[in-house]
């Protein structure tokens, strides 16, 4: 049982939002639990969206580069921000 809920996970799929805070507008991404920020990222750029110099949020935390959906407690319906750096 606990090899096929492993193979399951494989296809789970979670739909998620991302707040464009700069250009104040919403984007709903699918997305997989083992996506990377910077799976992210990607996938705001096939949008036409640019995120390189900007930071992702959840739940007032920020995201690493490398962190998994899944290792973020990101989940189907979340929100999440997408702020420019400030320098």
């Amino acid at each position: 049982m606990d090899t096929l809920r492993r193979s399951l996970s494989r296809w789970k799929r979670y739909h998620i939002k991302v707040h464009l805070a700069d250009e104040d507008m919403m984007m709903s991404l699918t997305v997989k639990p083992r996506d990377t920020v910077m799976d992210l990222r990607a996938h705001l750029v096939r949008e036409g969206v640019t995120s390189w110099k900007k930071t992702f949020y959840y739940n007032s935390r920020q995201l690493e580069e490398h962190e998994t959906l899944k290792e973020a407690n990101i989940q189907n319906g979340s929100v999440l921000l997408l702020v420019s750096n400030k320098r």
